[in-house]
């Protein structure tokens, strides 16, 4: 395809994918289910070129700035709280259904080699850490299992990529040793993550030193593609040297960025990763026309009950580890149990049923040799499990939740723990106007501070969390937006007038933005 081709297409994708989202709005289901069906609806429109999409491409280009993405926002305590629960998951899951899955498409098709099953089962057995950072930040989970699903689909990926790559090679003709095996799959995630971090700290200290902003958010950009490529070149997993990329930048980024650089970098990294999300869905879903051209309807309708029959098995294989992995251990260790008491079975079940697959299932899949036995069947099974798990469970996901009663309401929060911290950053800033009193400079300006500030840690120090003092400050924060309105309405009518400059509305209504932002997040919008 052209150059000038690529891009209409792109664009055409983009604005396509801006339409798919407000629809995904407006049914209230995650944007990821109704990208994937929009990508195979464009896939057998006429007029629309044909598209094959380059694993290598997928790999490199898509899945680094969108794994950082996650990393950057992922809590490193909580991340650190949760490492049993995490690898249980990410390596033991995507082990058990690897296997799981190899075993059952050995009964289904006894033609094809043991290499190629497991090479299928570890194609299909890691969800997708973009597929489920489109279902999950739309949820409102309790936090612990939150953190474990989003830990999980960081880590699973470089777990399943190695098994892959092992039962591949097998399936080509070559020999399996499991200790060397075993030593590999140590070395190539060890490696990554202290590539992954070296790279990290290697950015905290540019960006200590660059103060300025655009510098700073594309070397934020470049740490995610640098760490990846990086841990690749040397046989590493790229995927946790990303990860570890962007813990590193997520724990240092109060020290290592300025506030302007923080609200903007979030801005453009979302900017980014939602463009990023939806051309990798709507991609997944235009690929389906390269499948179909080479399968054949004969083939497709042949092979097309044994793929719904491994997506099911994939899906129950992820719950039949879940509970045992959970429970079992708890029973065999009193001592874990009592230091961490086992969670519910609803949280378990939300745990089994959260397993979207997606981009690498596919860009695995895409990747095999073209001699690779069985290759147009293991195409159409991962396609059919990643659509039928997007499909099925990305909808139901939010459902599933709120029947279960474990969805967190909204009016939750840490609000003893926020208050104390506000009346400790009030006391602080109080001490820092005393400390000024005697100066002979700013004595007299710090004395007129001194009494707001006083209020400021008086009124914070005694807020209280009872149901009146709730009605108190949302009347309150209500009250502050409607200023805010007021203030932004007041704004425009002197910039439209011709009183104020374009860069004095810009400058003012970006204070308004700060300060209407602040509010909103304290009523939880």
């Amino acid at each position: 395809m052209e150059p000038v081709r690529v891009l209409d297409l792109i664009l055409l994708l983009l604005a396509f994918a801006v339409a798919l989202a407000l629809l995904a709005r407006h049914l209230r289901i995650p944007p990821a289910v109704a990208f994937v069906p929009g990508g195979m609806i464009l896939a057998v429109t006429p007029g629309v070129p044909a598209f094959e999409l380059d694993p290598a491409l997928v790999m490199t280009l898509f899945l680094p700035p969108l794994i950082q993405y996650g990393a950057y926002f992922t809590v490193w305590r909580d991340f650190r709280a949760n490492l049993r629960p995490i690898l249980l998951l990410a390596v033991g899951a995507v082990a058990f259904t690897t296997f799981v899955v190899g075993f059952a498409l050995k009964l289904l098709l006894p033609d094809l080699p043991w290499a190629a099953c497991f090479t299928l089962g570890a194609i299909v057995s890691p969800p997708d850490a973009v597929a489920a950072g489109a279902v999950l930040e739309r949820l409102r989970l309790p936090r612990r299992l939150l953190v474990v699903l989003e830990g999980e689909s960081l880590v699973n990926d470089a777990a399943g990529l190695v098994l892959y790559r092992f039962a591949a090679a097998v399936a080509m003709g070559g020999a399996f040793d499991a200790g060397r095996a075993a030593a590999s799959f140590v070395l190539v995630a060890a490696g990554g993550v202290l590539i992954g971090y070296a790279v990290g700290l290697a950015l905290v200290w540019l960006l200590r030193r660059l103060h300025d902003t655009d510098l700073e958010i594309t070397a934020s950009f470049l740490a995610a593609w640098g760490s990846y490529l990086a841990a690749e070149s040397v046989a590493a997993s790229g995927v946790l040297a990303t990860v570890a990329c962007g813990l590193v930048l997520g724990w240092r980024q109060h020290e290592a960025m300025g506030s302007q650089t923080r609200l903007e970098a979030r801005t453009a990294w979302r900017f980014i990763s939602f463009g990023l999300e939806a051309l990798v869905f709507i991609l997944i879903g235009l690929s389906l026309r390269g499948v179909l051209a080479r399968l054949g309807l004969g083939e497709i309708a042949r092979l097309m009950p044994l793929a719904i029959a491994i997506t099911a098995v994939a899906i129950v294989g992820r719950f039949v580890w879940v509970f045992p992995a959970t429970y079992l251990p708890r029973l065999l260790w009193p001592p874990l149990h009592r230091r961490d008491p086992a969670p519910p079975a609803s949280h378990m079940v939300v745990l089994g049923w959260a397993g979207m697959r997606g981009v690498v299932s596919l860009a695995a899949a895409l990747a095999l040799p073209a001699l690779f036995p069985g290759r147009d069947a293991i195409l159409l099974i991962t396609f059919v499990a990643i659509f039928g798990t997007v499909m099925l469970q990305g909808p139901t996901l939010g459902p599933l939740i709120r029947a279960l009663r474990i969805a967190r309401p909204m009016a939750e929060t840490d609000e003893p723990d926020e208050i104390t911290a506000r009346a400790a950053m009030a006391a602080a800033e109080l001490r820092a106007i005393e400390a000024s009193l005697d100066d002979p400079l700013t004595g007299a300006l710090a004395a007129d501070l001194v009494a707001e500030y006083r209020k400021r840690a008086d009124s914070i120090g005694q807020s209280s969390i009872g149901a009146a003092a709730r009605a108190e400050r949302e009347g309150r924060l209500a009250l502050r937006l409607a200023a805010a309105k007021a203030a932004r309405a007041e704004l425009l009518r002197l910039h439209r007038a011709g009183d104020i400059h374009d860069e004095i509305l810009r400058r003012l209504e970006h204070d308004l933005d700060l300060q209407e932002l602040r509010v909103r997040r304290q009523r939880g919008a």
